[in-house]
């Protein structure tokens, strides 16, 4: 709830908790001791199984988002700053989730997850094209996505970047 109206990162969600304490304790129906602290967040956030995750979210997307011909879709990752190890160095290693984004709809209709060091952005966006079996839409993508083998998975689709 913090998210959806402007409270990002581990603290401005706790600070959405204690400005809006009294009504998560009366919503939730939980004793004050129960409401967790911005730190809580920040270690259930890292222990995250973000591919468990985003199975859960393409299931239930696929039950309530739509897209039809003709219409546009981004697709982009987006690394999750959260993951990072080895910041420092070449070794450096995160996990980006890669979504597809109605234009019209205001909809995201399915993630993929990838952890940098064992794939790669243009390979997950292909396999969200194939899941979400993506034909005759318009697509938009960061200039990453402009080699050969797209155009053959993009076939069916007019494709801008």
């Amino acid at each position: 709830m913090g998210i959806m109206i402007g409270y990002w990162g581990y603290r401005e969600l706790g600070r959405f908790i204690e400005r809006h304490r009294r009504e998560l304790i009366k919503m939730f129906q939980v004793s004050r001791a129960e409401m967790p602290s911005y730190s809580t967040i920040r270690r259930v956030m890292i222990q995250l199984d973000y591919e468990e995750v985003t199975r859960v979210f393409n299931e239930w997307a696929s039950q309530y988002t739509h897209y039809q011909k003709g219409q546009w879709i981004a697709l982009d990752g987006k690394s999750l700053k959260n993951t990072v190890s080895n910041c420092h160095n070449s070794q450096q290693n995160f996990i980006t989730m890669v979504s597809a984004f109605s234009h019209q709809r205001g909809e995201v209709l399915g993630l993929k997850v990838m952890e940098n060091k064992k794939e790669s952005e243009i390979n997950m966006v292909r396999k969200l094209i194939e899941l979400l079996d993506l034909s005759e839409v318009i697509f938009t993508m960061d200039a990453l996505h402009c080699q050969k083998k797209h155009f053959q998975l993009l076939s069916k689709a007019v494709m801008t970047i």
